[in-house]
């Protein structure tokens, strides 16, 4: 059976791209076959001959096995835009069926599958589909990715609230120390850690230049 998980943040710029990229890093210790997607995209780098988001790059790096770019990150939109308002810009249609499929093609032929969504939970990628629908049809276990910065625990929380409300379950969480000193960083993750309800999977330090194969996550046991 393949294991997947669908990686969501408190807010864009938290640090998703970091753990989902880990989390291929820690699967790959227990599993042959690992793929990371990111089904929705904004801005893009040169890669190759063709252009890619950094982010997508990331976690084919990260990746064990790698996917053509239509099931790997199936909707890419060049402008560094909200997705919904980069979408409507290039006229393009993001299609929950279709990303789906995407995703259930990756999971036939791999082992594991982490899914990284496009900003924060509720994030819009047009007008009428938003991240929360892509992670409910989904229906994949929920890991959350919290910056530690002032206004986080209210994000984390409402994040929590509305992953429950959509009948899914929130797998584990990251705490992420984005930026150097943060006041009361420690008084906050453990403010948290009883009213998330779900495990602490990291308390990532602050680095300079982050990377991904340096972070241990706890992960469930039934996912080795």
């Amino acid at each position: 059976m393949t294991v997947g998980c669908f990686v969501t943040g408190t807010d864009t710029g938290v640090g998703k791209t970091l753990v989902a990229a880990a989390l291929l890093h820690t699967l790959a210790r227990h599993h042959r076959r690992v793929v990371g997607m990111k089904p929705v995209a904004t801005g893009v780098v040169p890669w190759g001959e063709d252009w890619a988001s950094e982010d997508v790059i990331a976690l084919r790096t990260a990746s064990t096995v790698a996917a053509p770019p239509t099931l790997d990150n199936p909707v890419l939109l060049h402008d560094c835009l909200p997705p919904h308002i980069a979408a409507a810009r290039a006229g393009v249609h993001v299609d929950l069926a279709a990303l789906v499929g995407a995703y259930q093609t990756l999971a036939a032929h791999t082992d594991a599958v982490v899914v990284e969504g496009a900003g924060g939970f509720l994030e819009p990628l047009s007008d009428t589909l938003t991240g929360a629908d892509l992670a409910q049809a989904l229906a994949l276990p929920v890991v959350l990715v919290v910056a530690l910065r002032p206004g986080c625990l209210n994000h984390a929380l409402l994040t929590a609230e509305a992953v429950r409300a959509r009948g899914l379950t929130l797998a584990g969480w990251v705490a992420n120390r984005t930026e150097p000193g943060v006041e009361a960083a420690d008084e906050t993750v453990a403010c948290l850690r009883p009213r998330l309800e779900a495990p602490l999977w990291a308390d990532v330090p602050y680095q300079d230049l982050p990377e991904a194969r340096s972070l241990a996550l706890t992960l469930p046991p039934h996912w080795a």
